[in-house]
């Protein structure tokens, strides 16, 4: 569960796996079950917490340690939550989010990706697809594709999905303002026919940096205060 939505994670069967892996790689955060074979999951949270410090989060699942004492005992010896089986997962992905964090839109991670990156995963978060956000950008699929290599190299993922849910865990486009268009020409009408110039308001077509007609016109290209001259 939580590696669909972008959290790498690490699996440990018993006490003394998860104390290796922890001084291998300093956790984040740790679910920690209290039942374990070996040291008990209330042991490996005292040493958790003596090797990193309470800071560490640290969340306690069970589903046999239930009782109100046994969640006392959890966060008497440095829990920061105690959650009983059987869960609901999206409870449990609550809780980690509340206890990790989420970067702002602001933040280091965003502040790799371009504008129009931002633009790209943005629509990509709303279900678009390539084409589509090509059309709606106003630019060829090949370069969103363009886009969209590079920001999965930028976040560190591997697919388009990843990407997404980095996006949405880390509210990468929570403030994100889509950029305009890269609009550079318009061709205007007057009584239905083309016209060497023409007054601003008869618009007809708009024509982007890369030459392709722009599907809305009217309200997505670039306004002139000058009439248009053909040529």
């Amino acid at each position: 569960m939580l590696r669909r939505v972008g959290y790498t994670t690490y699996e440990a069967e018993t006490g003394e796996e998860a104390l290796a892996a922890a001084k291998r790689e300093r956790p984040a955060l740790v679910i920690l079950e209290v039942s374990l074979p070996g040291v008990s999951g209330y042991e490996v949270c005292r040493e958790l917490k003596d090797e990193f410090g309470e800071a560490l989060p640290i969340v306690f699942i069970s589903g046999t340690r239930t009782e109100p004492a046994d969640r006392v005992a959890g966060l008497l010896v440095g829990g920061d939550d105690y959650v009983t089986k059987p869960f609901d997962p999206n409870e449990l992905l609550a809780r980690v989010r509340r206890r990790l964090g989420s970067p702002r839109a602001d933040g280091p991670t965003a502040r790799k990706l371009t504008r129009r990156e931002l633009d790209v995963i943005s629509l990509l978060v709303e279900g678009l697809t390539q084409a589509e956000i090509a059309e709606k950008l106003f630019v060829s699929p090949k370069t969103v594709g363009k886009h969209i290599e590079h920001i999965l190299a930028k976040l560190g993922v591997h697919s388009r999905a990843q990407a997404v849910a980095l996006a949405v865990r880390d509210e990468l486009i929570e403030n994100h303002r889509p950029s305009p268009p890269d609009v550079i020409a318009s061709i205007f009408v007057r009584e239905g026919r083309a016209a060497p110039s023409a007054k601003l308001g008869d618009e007809l077509l708009a024509v982007t940096k890369e030459g392709r007609p722009a599907r809305q016109p009217r309200d997505r290209a670039v306004r002139r205060n000058r009439p248009f001259r053909w040529t």
